[in-house]
């Protein structure tokens, strides 16, 4: 029976230093610089998750390719994540490909609803979106990011209801927020950081800049 294991237990295996947990599983990004040796690359990908019947989504551009991995089974990473991490990085270094972990984040756009049953609805239809569980509406291509319903306890007029969280590598986030800042926004609070912070652009709209940390 396959296990889950905490972003805590992924970040502290040996091997899987290209790679940073976010939101919905374990990502890298690794800079081909031509579409040519990306194919490569996903080449062996497709390969190697074959041979370990599990299989990461892989979004591939011109210069580079992002790699996710999540183990469905248990909603949520296991040990065949971070074996299959391994050998991917080992195939990139083969093809000397570089990683970058700057480079990857998951975003999700967040509705503060006071009632989930009534709003849900309306979007999954508009964005013809899916609904998994209570709370979550997701592309069923995997190309948009997810839609995610808090509940609101009351109205809470004074503050926009709609808001982008921002999922970032964990040694990522301290700079992600000072840039916001320095680029003319504030910080609305900092109250559950590094789980997430909240920052507000000029005219109030929100954005969290989310890590793993601190949600185990």
């Amino acid at each position: 029976m396959t296990e889950r294991i905490t972003p805590k237990q992924f970040h502290e295996s040996d091997g899987i230093d290209d790679w940073r947990v976010l939101f919905g599983g374990a990502c890298a990004y690794f800079r081909t610089g031509s579409f040519a040796t990306g194919v490569a690359l996903i080449s062996a990908i497709g390969t190697l998750a074959e041979a370990a019947n599990h299989h990461p989504d892989v979004d591939l551009r011109y210069a580079g390719i992002t790699v996710r991995l999540i183990t469905h089974d248990v909603d949520g990473l296991s040990e065949r994540d971070v074996d299959l991490a391994r050998r991917i990085s080992l195939a990139a270094r083969q093809l000397n490909i570089p990683a970058d972990t700057a480079a990857v984040e998951t975003v999700q756009v967040t509705i503060d609803a006071l009632d989930r049953p009534r709003v849900m609805p309306f979007w999954r239809a508009v964005l013809g979106y899916r609904q998994v569980g209570a709370e979550d509406l997701v592309d069923p291509n995997g190309r948009g990011p997810s839609f995610w319903f808090q509940q609101m306890d009351a109205p809470r007029p004074q503050r926009n209801r709609v808001h982008v969280d921002v999922s970032v590598p964990h040694d990522q986030a301290e700079a992600r927020v000072a840039a916001a800042i320095a680029a003319g926004g504030h910080l609305v609070s900092d109250r559950h950081a590094p789980a997430w912070w909240t920052l507000a652009d000029p005219e109030g709209n929100e954005a969290d800049v989310a890590t793993w940390m601190g949600r185990d």
